[in-house]
This record gives structure tokens, C-alpha cells and sequence, in this order.
């Protein structure tokens, strides 16, 4: 059985989904995207990720596609019709449908669309065992803080980072770690302090970062927003990254060099067991 999708404004078998070929997020990636982790039927920081699509939507002049609490009801929706335990609902907002042109109608109006992703989240190998992250150059634009549908330097790179052997590809910008291709990058000195750049147009404020900020304080550990380089990478004591689709998963090498002993570490444990506690009990199963 096919998946039920949302097209502007309506409920429809996949097979049916269609956009026109004019809309402008299929033309320019004029457009922005939001990813909302689903577990045990539960959508995780879901208020956090409806906020800053909100936030990027302002920051290219688009409107909200409807109220925010709709949005939400649709969500909803697409975990019950097709029965979401666990996986990811995919949101998209573009500015329209236009003709093909720089320049855009003031009347335009935005294109929404919502579908779900089943996946295996929580007991992944991942999770258990720590990945690998390749290093690259950071090719994108300057204004990374907009969660823009635009993802080809990411493509790209996660791309080269798999045929190496690698699972993520960590961005470096004047000698400093920017973020990961589709995640956020922390490390944890030998004092035991976590270590992530602080928010800015450099990297994309990450909803799962934030949740994750509060469980570390409920733990007792510190974190300090600011920039680090590889070498600090090299030299830490633990390495993770965050996404709403990765959740905490440990880095045991970043390139060819290992971290530690070669295993995910004790502070890493913690924040996952803590952050998927935390899931689990936030909010109320849609199922």
C-alpha cells in the first residue's frame, strides 16, 4: 500500500503526488525543508523544528503556508494514515508557482507539502557502535542558518564521504570545524567539557542540539559554544553529532585518525540514554 502524502491543501496516494514542473523550490531550491524525527509513534522536538521552519521561512520572505497549530494537525495526520512508529515527517515550504524568472509575483503563493519516511532510528548500528566522518572543505553559501532546500555542496560531499568509507562528512572553514553535512558536530575535552560551535549564519541552529543542551545540563555537564579545529577533534576525548534523524550517535574516527580508544565514550552514552528518555516521555503517542 502507498504512502498518503499532503499536497497543498490535500491528502493523496503517493502515486498521485504531483507539483508543477513552474514551482519555484524545483527550479531555484527556492524554497525550505523541516525534519521532524518520529518514535514509538511520538514526534520528537516537534515545536523546536515547526519555530525555526517558521524562523527560515522569514528569513527569504516567504509566509507561513497556514497556522502553525494546522501544520501541526497535518503532522499528525500523516503519522495515523500511514501508521508511523517510527521514522521521519519531511516538510517542504517554497515561495510557488511562477514562471520562470529571477523575479517573483508579490501574490505568489507558497507550496506546501508533507510525507512521511519509515526508519529504523533508535537501535541502529550507528548508535551502537559509532561512525566514521570524512573532512571537506565547506562549499556552501553564507547563510547556512536557513534550513534551505538548496543541498547540493551537501549532496555532493556525503556523497564522496560514503565511497570513502565514511558515514558523514564534517565541513572545515579557516581551519575550524563548521558542522556536518547533515548534522551537528560536538566534542568532548579531557576535562570532560562538550565542545560545539555556537549559532550563527555559519551553521544551522540544530533543533536536536537544543534538546540536547537541556539534558546536559540536567546531567551535570557543561557545554561550551565556540569554534574548534580538527586538531582539537583529534586530540578529544569523545566525538558525537546530533540530528533529528541520528539522535546522539557516537564518532569513533574522524578521518583516518581515531578517537580515543576507538569506542563510543561515557559522556556520549549518557546524552543518548538521557536524550532518548527524554524523547519517549515528552510528548503523547499519536498511534
Amino acid at each position: 500500500m502507498s504512502r498518503t502524502i499532503f499536497v497543498n491543501g490535500a491528502f493523496v496516494a503517493e502515486e498521485d503526488a504531483k507539483i508543477s514542473v513552474f514551482d519555484r523550490g524545483f527550479l531555484f531550491a527556492d524554497g525550505i525543508y523541516e525534519v521532524t524525527a518520529v518514535i514509538d509513534g511520538r514526534m520528537l522536538d516537534n515545536d523546536l523544528h515547526i519555530a525555526r521552519l517558521e524562523r527560515s521561512l522569514g528569513e527569504i520572505s516567504v509566509p507561513m503556508p497556514m497556522a502553525k497549530e494546522r501544520i501541526v494537525e497535518i503532522q499528525t495526520e500523516l503519522v495515523r494514515r500511514n501508521n508511523l512508529r517510527e521514522g521521519v515527517i519531511y516538510l517542504q515550504v517554497t515561495r510557488g508557482v511562477a514562471d520562470r524568472d529571477f523575479g517573483y509575483p508579490e501574490t505568489i503563493e507558497p507550496s506546501f507539502i508533507g510525507f512521511t519516511q519509515a526508519k529504523k532510528i533508535v537501535d541502529t548500528a550507528s548508535v551502537r557502535d559509532g561512525v566514521a566522518v570524512d573532512v571537506a572543505d565547506d562549499p556552501r553559501w553564507a547563510r547556512r542558518d536557513i534550513k534551505t532546500v538548496m543541498l547540493l555542496g551537501q549532496v555532493l560531499a556525503k556523497k564522496q564521504a560514503k565511497a570513502r568509507g565514511f558515514h558523514e562528512a564534517w565541513f572545515v572553514e579557516d581551519g575550524h570545524v563548521t558542522e556536518g553535512a547533515s548534522s551537528t558536530a560536538y566534542i568532548v575535552s579531557k576535562e570532560g567539557v562538550i565542545v560545539t560551535r555556537q549559532n550563527s549564519h555559519a551553521v544551522l541552529p540544530g533543533c536536536t542540539r537544543r534538546a540536547l543542551q537541556a539534558v546536559a545540563e540536567e546531567q551535570g555537564l557543561t557545554i561550551e559554544e565556540r569554534r574548534f579545529t580538527l586538531d582539537e577533534a583529534y586530540d578529544a576525548r569523545e566525538v558525537f553529532l546530533t540530528s533529528a534523524s541520528s539522535l546522539v550517535t557516537p564518532i569513533i574516527r574522524v578521518a583516518r585518525r581515531s578517537i580515543g580508544d576507538g569506542k563510543p565514550g561515557p559522556i556520549t552514552r549518557r546524552l543518548q540514554a538521557a536524550y532518548l528518555e527524554l524523547a519517549r516521555t515528552q510528548t503523547a503517542p499519536i498511534l
